[in-house]
């Protein structure tokens, strides 16, 4: 369903976390929830995925995971506030040990001279307090293409969360 290469990376992903019996939670927006169907793609994904939030709206991200409605008002959602308060949310209102957020535009409408279609915020925090926060512009490359390399990135950001991690 999501090309070998992706499952390959979300079984060792699981493996890995597994191992030092480390939870997930995932909080997306742009993706739609993409990290968590890869994640539990794989069979025994139970052992580690914790839940996922998909919170598309504002109101979501409030309610949800805690976002305040000021860094939406003020930054917008399409952020690195927002999209690091959305990790923090996910790993406060779960019992994951990492969380991984995803927050962007994937168009093929929405974009703007400031934030175009192809901006994407990722983050991930631990309930250790590590946070870390990328930004990419992947282009007009299409609403698929756009969701699907930000999945790519989200498993970057888990495997680098291992490694940040003591």
């Amino acid at each position: 369903m999501f090309g070998e290469e992706r499952e390959r990376r979300a079984a060792a992903l699981l493996d890995a976390y597994a191992e030092r019996e480390w939870m997930i939670v995932t909080a997306e927006s742009c993706t739609g929830g993409l990290v968590s169907a890869l994640l539990t793609e794989i069979a025994g994904s139970s052992r580690v995925v914790e839940r996922g939030f998909v919170t598309y709206s504002n109101e979501a991200k409030a309610e949800e995971l805690g976002v305040d409605p000021h860094l939406l008002t003020h930054f917008g959602a399409v952020s690195s506030q927002v999209a690091r308060a959305m990790a923090e949310g996910a790993i406060e209102r779960s019992r994951a040990d990492v969380a991984v957020a995803i927050t962007g535009v994937a168009g093929p409408g929405g974009g703007t001279e400031e934030k175009p279609v192809g901006l994407v915020h990722l983050a991930f925090a631990t309930s250790e307090g590590s946070l870390r926060h990328i930004e990419r512009r992947y282009g007009d490359l299409g609403r698929s293409s756009i969701r699907l390399a930000a999945l790519d990135d989200a498993l970057t950001l888990l495997e680098e969360a291992l490694q940040a991690a003591p």
